[in-house]
């Protein structure tokens, strides 16, 4: 039985979605202006990783994540780079695009953009008008944050010190056109030369908190199970969500709060961000590091601990994941031999019972941590069971198969080449002969040939394996 931490409650509660076996996820995505750093992409492989477990489990999941594709930030920066917002946000969807694929996060069922979603968002906010809770001001709308009694549950934080963060927050400008520091912007009306779309109140565009609330509820329905996202969205954008969904749908938002803690980077740990100006993005990283090292360093952290990004932390989830492709090699090796012996029962039983460990620790609360202990020692019985004289046939199989459905839990796949991986073959089996025939110097040579290939060779009493370098 899955249990999750909600962030609503603050405790760890049985995970029982609204319509099993479907569970419906909704993750904030990103605002594109820039290729996103590998904060950005903690939290998509985050809930990839979620959403991957859940299937896992027997859920069908359906995944929306959106696009926000008009924003201040946005229109400054196409300004600055004298190109339209839509070819701005254009070119880096598809670099975000480009990115989650490198990172073998899968495709949302859906990902709706804010400007295509307009006509909902008017009609949302006139709702929230016609109900009281939102009023217009010189052009722009905004929400009346204190009639919504259960404002600041989300974050925990009482009313005294959100005022107090809202004044500094806030400009003069927008203070005076509020009814209350604490309130939030629906919709901004628009300088004439900016982009902007018609309403009953101004030529505008909407506010970063009302494209979620709008796209959530228009995808997934008026209750969702899970909502996820890094924890810096907590509050105000989780918390402005749940205000104008519940005033509108007059239902509970969502069950299940999830978030994912910061990737910090240097000595001090401090949180990577734009912001900051201390980020790395992924589309340069990926350049020179291999994706799934990349991707195996976020997916081996519990999702609500920070992750420290060094150069120390990605050689380790290197080394690691080159001792877990070992272990899938040493499987495939021995795949291909010709005399199996008997089916192995303790061998099975072994394999049952991490199995076993396996969904009892990530079903609590997705500890990968302790999730990869298991992953670790399935593959320590793998490689004892491979280097054995004689294996059976279907352990075999069965080892592989559990192996793989396992590692594509955390986003791995190890991909082959045939055609290379042909030239491998033979080449080996040029030096195997060379070996039988004691000719050593053409030996040599081919394990020379094959090493500045970047291919390790291993001899064994079942024959020669090969990994790469």
């Amino acid at each position: 039985m899955i249990k999750i931490f909600n962030t609503l409650t603050k405790k760890k509660e049985t995970f029982i979605p609204l319509n099993p076996p479907q569970v419906t996820m909704y993750i904030c995505g990103p605002t594109v202006y820039n290729y996103i750093h590998i904060g950005n992409a903690r939290s998509a492989v985050v809930f990839d990783t979620i959403r991957r477990y859940l299937q896992y489990r027997g859920y069908q999941v359906k995944y929306v994540s959106n696009f926000t594709d008009v924003d201040d930030k946005i229109i400054k920066a196409a300004r600055e780079k004298e190109v339209t917002p839509k070819q701005l946000v254009t070119k880096y969807i598809a670099a975000y695009q480009t990115d989650m694929k490198a990172l073998n996060v899968l495709p949302a069922t859906l990902n709706p953009r804010a400007t295509d979603n307009i006509n909902d968002i008017i009609k949302f906010i006139s709702d929230l008008i016609a109900k009281g809770y939102a009023y217009e001001s010189a052009g722009d709308v905004y929400y009346r944050t204190r009639k919504f009694k259960h404002y600041g549950q989300l974050s925990g934080q009482n009313l005294a010190d959100l005022e107090q963060g809202a004044s500094q927050r806030t400009n003069v400008l927008d203070t005076s056109k509020k009814e209350d520091p604490m309130d939030f912007a629906l919709w901004k009306k628009a300088p004439s030369n900016e982009l902007s779309w018609a309403s009953p109140w101004s030529n505008g565009r909407p506010g970063w908190h009302i494209e979620c609330s709008v796209m959530a509820t228009k995808y997934l329905g008026p209750t969702i199970d899970i909502h996820g996202g890094g924890e810096d969205l907590i509050f105000p954008h989780h918390e402005n969500e749940i205000a104008q969904s519940e005033v509108h749908t007059g239902q509970q938002f969502v069950h299940y709060w999830l978030h994912n803690g910061f990737v910090t980077i240097g000595s001090n740990n401090e949180k990577m961000s734009k912001s900051l100006g201390n980020f790395i993005t992924v589309h340069e990283l990926l350049q020179q590091l291999d994706p799934q090292v990349l991707r195996f360093f976020m997916a081996a952290t519990q999702y609500r601990r920070p992750i420290q990004y060094s150069e120390a932390n990605l050689q380790d989830a290197h080394n690691n994941l080159q001792h877990l492709q070992t272990a899938a090699q040493n499987l495939n090796f021995r795949l291909q031999d010709h005399d199996f012996g008997d089916f192995d029962v303790a061998v099975q039983s072994k394999q049952d019972a991490i199995k076993e460990s396996f969904i009892s620790h990530m079903d609590d609360d997705f500890n990968v941590q302790n999730g990869l202990s298991d992953l670790y020692e399935l593959m320590r019985l793998i490689n004892q069971y491979s280097a054995q004289k004689q294996v059976n046939q279907q352990n075999i199989h069965n080892l592989l198969v559990q192996y793989t459905d396992i590692l594509r839990i955390f986003g791995i796949e190890f991909a082959t080449n045939p055609q290379l991986d042909q030239q491998i073959e033979a080449l080996i089996q040029q030096r195997d002969t060379a070996r039988a025939q004691k000719d050593f110097a053409t030996s040599d040579a081919l394990r020379s040939q094959l090493l500045q290939m970047g291919i390790i060779l291993e001899d064994t009493p079942q024959g020669t394996r090969w990994h790469k370098k």
